[in-house]
């Protein structure tokens, strides 16, 4: 059943309110439309009213219902999120008098460590593509950058060449919130990037025009899930059968700085987090990594 034209026009509303502000990216905007189309639709089926008519008890048996539903407790988080602030847009601008999503609790989660790759699993995965390939040779280039710079892979894979600047050194990208930041390469994965942009990427390109970074055979830029398949690929070619996400090698980046003395304000910058408390998770990381090590390797461990 589709939501009410009175609460689609809201939705768009928002999301072009919090695209305007904030900067969020289509993944984001795409799940606040999705959390807000679920609630409406169930709200027209259920209580044949629109969003803007909720009372707090609508949204506490909402949210009842899709935890009867089996969605996990960080999903639940999410979309009371999602709905808290689109109730507190709607006040702000007058839809509203009140808020109904207030004095609502979202519920405790415990904070998940970030999973990372080992130095030697992250040296097998950089070195499983055949670089004797154009194909080959833009993996390598891709996981190499991933790998020395952090990069989000939505921000790897949107990449434009004038982003990129080899002889300083640096990437220049467009993080969360449209926030630019200057990230450095490092001498190998320049290397890399170099020998593909003057050798791979024209092949690949086959007389197309794109200013998308890394292009597909077809000379068009690539997407993140094509991107995360060739990593699943390449991880499954070099033996490496922990569970793996999108993240895991900007994971890898943040918790190896650290554990070779990084400052985690150094991190925080090369990450582009705006919160210094979003980085610090990754101390857990390296804290258990040195937890490990002394267990492993001091005689009272």
């Amino acid at each position: 059943m589709p939501e009410p034209v009175a609460d689609a026009a809201g939705i768009d509303r928002f999301l072009d309110a919090l695209w305007m502000e904030r900067g969020l990216s289509r993944n984001t905007l795409a799940a606040y439309r999705r959390d807000l189309g679920g609630f409406s639709r169930w709200l027209n089926e259920q209580r044949q009213c629109v969003l803007l008519a909720a009372q707090r008890e609508d949204l506490l048996a909402y949210l009842a219902s899709r935890v009867s539903a089996g969605i996990k407790p960080r999903t639940t988080a999410r979309l009371l999120s999602s709905l808290r602030r689109f109730y507190q847009l709607a006040v702000r601008d007058g839809h509203l008098q009140a808020d109904p999503s207030e004095r609502i609790e979202a519920p405790r989660l415990g904070r998940a460590l970030p999973k990372s790759l080992t130095e030697a699993d992250v040296e097998r995965l950089i070195n499983a593509p055949d670089t004797d390939t154009a194909l080959g040779l833009r993996d390598r280039a891709m996981l190499e950058l991933l790998y020395a710079s952090g990069l989000r892979v939505s921000e790897l894979v949107e990449l434009r060449v004038l982003q990129l600047n080899l002889r300083q050194g640096v990437v220049r990208t467009l993080g969360k919130g449209c926030k630019e930041r200057l990230v450095p390469l490092g001498e190998v994965a320049s290397d890399w990037l170099e020998r593909y942009l003057y050798t791979a990427r024209g092949e690949l390109l086959n007389g197309h025009e794109c200013d998308v970074l890394f292009v597909t055979r077809r000379g068009a830029g690539m997407s993140r899930q094509a991107f995360w398949y060739l990593i699943k690929k390449h991880a499954q070619q070099a033996g490496i059968h922990k569970p793996l996400s999108p993240h895991t090698l900007r994971h890898s980046f943040a918790t190896h700085l650290l554990n070779h003395g990084a400052d985690l304000r150094v991190v925080q910058m090369l990450l582009g987090h705006s919160d210094l408390s979003t980085t610090q998770i990754y101390t857990h990381v390296a804290r258990e990594r040195l937890k490990s090590l002394h267990a492993e390797h001091h005689p009272r461990g």
